[in-house]
């Protein structure tokens, strides 16, 4: 597809040139091309927001060369340096979210490159060959052997350092990156796709799974082999993931195998639920039992709604909670009583508001979100220079250290492309002809 001229820039640039040729030059190219290409939104300011972020996003792999398996970086500098454990950081959970987002572009091909990625991090990891993956990789080409990992050169002290949150592997983010797998599996009928999905989540079904009341699935592993630390909270956020990929490899293989850790998961989240309140608490403590009811983060809160198949009526009161609890700044921060606006959260909400029959409420969100578009068309993480989400990186902090900045961020720019696109990541969204399920292996 060509691109028209837009300004003096792009007139000076080759009239023959590809969106992909241009990419790095000029965000506006790819805003021309991929404007023909999607359209769900009802609004100008909505249908803006889906251009805009479709284009950012496929800006963001063009730049990568070649065709081969990538990983796209999690932020970039808006001034100045990044710290050094976020410059060459792809994270799992973004690059999962930006692939799900470039399927319903319809950039399937360059949706492929990334869940390419997920299936080498698989098969070649450095040190574990079961399934699992980690929290973060190396940005770029995915070249042979082991996958890179990102980390830092310190000269003062003349070592290698890798952040041990990046190194492990949290229980959600897998799920992601099987419900991503699953989504370039619908769209291209390539086994290898929901192959690795399987594995990944056969990993969560044989190792995360904790019995102790109310039983689910744990957080995961914190920093690296060989013996990483086992984090024994659960969460509600990541039961709802795990439910959601569960459910679709269900549906997928025809394997009824899968339905069994899905109705745990399910069970779990359920459990979370507080009719009282109106709301889901966080997940349980280090225990895996107490119930952390104190702090309210909104993905746990809305996501159910969005991710459980026939959820109960009564979780709408969540929208409630979300618009007394979370709402700051005309959009929604990430816990209760905020301290600012989180771009992607606000794009969570509009995504749910428009699910649950509440478009209107969803039309002031778009202004907001493109008012968070940097100049590379990906959108800050928050237009504050720092937010608080009362949650701790990891076991070693000794306070509540997890923070997201006023940078550009993958995925609140592909959280806000899901939201224009009205695109539900946790389920199957017809993007290829209906095919037969895949062969049981029971």
């Amino acid at each position: 597809m060509l691109c028209r001229p837009r300004d003096d820039a792009l007139r000076r640039a080759p009239a023959s040139g590809t969106c992909r040729r241009l990419a790095r030059r000029t965000f506006a190219c790819l805003m021309v091309c991929v404007s023909s290409a999607v359209g769900a939104a009802t609004s100008p300011q909505q249908q803006d927001v889906l251009n805009g972020g479709c284009a950012a996003l496929a800006g963001q792999v063009a730049a990568v060369p070649g065709k081969g398996p990538l990983w796209l970086t999690s932020y970039a500098s808006s001034q100045g340096e990044l710290p050094p454990a976020l410059r060459n950081a792809a994270f799992l959970y973004d690059n999962a979210l930006a692939g799900i987002a470039l399927v319903a572009c319809h950039r399937v091909d360059d949706a492929r490159r990334i869940a390419d990625a997920a299936v080498a991090a698989v098969d070649r990891d450095r040190h574990y060959h079961d399934g699992r993956l980690r929290n973060a990789y190396r940005g770029g080409v995915v070249g042979p052997g082991p996958l890179a990992l990102p980390g830092w050169w310190d000269a003062p002290s003349q070592r290698w350092f890798e952040d041990e949150y990046q190194t492990g592997t949290a229980t959600g983010n897998v799920a992601w990156a099987a419900l991503m797998l699953l989504t370039v599996y619908d769209a291209t009928g390539e086994r290898r796709y929901l192959d690795t999905a399987a594995k990944a989540m056969g990993w969560v079904a044989g190792n995360v799974y904790d019995a102790t009341p109310p039983a689910g699935y744990i957080g995961g592993f914190f920093g690296e082999e060989p013996n990483p630390i086992r984090q024994t909270w659960k969460s509600t956020e990541h039961n709802v993931d795990t439910y959601a990929a569960f459910q679709w490899l269900a549906r997928a293989t025809g394997d009824a195998r899968w339905r069994e850790p899905a109705a745990r998961a399910r069970t779990f989240v359920t459990a979370m639920w507080q009719p009282g309140e109106g709301r889901f608490i966080i997940g349980t403590g280090e225990d895996g039992h107490t119930p952390n009811s104190g702090p309210s983060a909104i993905d746990a809160v809305l996501w159910p709604l969005i991710a459980v198949d026939h959820p109960p009526q009564q979780w709408r009161a969540a929208i409630d909670w979300a618009n007394t609890r979370h709402r700051t700044g005309g959009g929604y921060g990430f816990n209760a009583n905020p301290d600012g606006v989180w771009t992607e959260g606000t794009a969570q909400a509009a995504f749910v508001l428009q699910a649950t029959g509440h478009a209107d409420d969803a039309n002031p969100l778009w202004p907001l979100l493109q008012s968070q578009r940097a100049p590379s068309g990906l959108l800050y993480a928050t237009p504050e220079p720092r937010i608080r989400t009362g949650l701790s990186i990891g076991p070693k902090s000794k306070t509540p250290d997890f923070f997201y900045f006023h940078l550009p961020h993958l995925g609140a720019t592909a959280w806000a492309v899901l939201a224009a696109a009205n695109w539900n990541p946790f389920q199957p969204n017809r993007t290829a002809a209906p095919r037969e399920a895949a062969p049981s292996r029971e």
